[in-house]
């Protein structure tokens, strides 16, 4: 006796969803080529005069965070250190990621890159991307002849 199952076209493609949420859960740290322990989350705002990256970096110290320009790159990459003060090892569940981070992205030709300046205030790095002065936007007085 044969038994009836009930086709799911889409199946395939749920699964392949999956496995594409699962490799994206994680981010390559460009220095070595690896998987890091968890990834940097940016929100990236543009106007006129300036780019600016806000990063989340919650309890890193600002001396374990590095930000460099290279070759029409931005990298921001550093560290979050496990710290256990009472050295015990009797803990029922960790879930904080720790390890090395990196993040690394292209700029754009307008970026003046000599003007680069970052922040870090309470766990949010922000970078700040200046423009030059010929990428701003400007007004075109029309003459009517």
């Amino acid at each position: 006796m044969s038994t009836l199952v009930a086709y799911d076209p889409f199946r395939n493609f749920r699964t392949l969803q999956n496995e594409i949420n699962r490799l994206f859960e994680r981010d390559i740290d460009d220095n070595a080529g690896q998987l890091t322990q968890w990834p940097m989350r940016v929100d990236i705002r543009e106007d006129a005069s300036q780019i600016l990256i806000k990063a989340d970096l919650p309890g890193i110290e600002q001396k374990d965070i590095q930000v460099n320009v290279d070759n029409g790159r931005l990298t921001i990459s550093g560290e979050r250190r496990f710290d256990d003060e009472e050295h015990k090892e009797n803990y029922h569940r960790v879930e904080r990621a720790y390890g090395r981070f990196s993040r690394t992205f292209q700029l754009p030709n307008t970026t003046d890159t000599g003007n680069i300046k970052a922040n870090f205030k309470n766990g949010v790095l922000e970078v700040t991307l200046p423009k030059r002065e010929e990428a701003k936007p400007r007004a075109i007085q029309v003459q009517v002849n």
